[in-house]
């Protein structure tokens, strides 16, 4: 049984540029708010305290965070990358919109821009998946 690949089109330079770009920009803003977490940080534990997370959500959430944000910079891992930092995002736009509703622009635009990458590397994600199904 012949299989048919779909035709794509090859993204343009710009494109390509502009999207890791903002691949590398959304890396550096998921370990810096990560970061924290990760490590416990006292500060950040108010938030996951109110939804009743407390340190070891926070800690876990931290780790999922920094994760995104290395296999964002991976060629084969960033669809997959940026589609699993979706729903992280809706919940700390949530949480931002809860606890600290003047900052909720901040996680509600990463939400955002993560979901152009997940849209612009929709292809890569299919093709990850048919990669690990064989």
């Amino acid at each position: 049984m012949p299989t048919t690949t779909p035709s794509t089109r090859p993204r343009p330079v710009a494109g390509t540029v502009a999207l890791w770009a903002l691949q590398v920009l959304l890396a550096v803003v998921f370990a810096f708010i990560a970061l924290p977490k990760a490590m416990a940080d006292p500060i950040a534990v108010a938030p996951f305290d109110l939804i009743g997370l407390g340190i070891p959500g926070m800690v876990v959430v931290g780790w999922l965070e920094l994760a995104g944000a290395i296999a964002l910079l991976v060629p084969r891992l960033c669809g997959l990358a940026s589609l699993c930092q979706v729903p992280l995002m809706i919940g700390a736009t949530v949480l931002s919109a809860v606890v600290t509703p003047d900052l909720v622009a901040i996680p509600a635009c990463t939400l955002v821009l993560v979901c152009v990458v997940a849209w612009f590397r929709r292809h890569d994600t299919a093709a990850l998946v048919r990669m690990v199904r064989r």
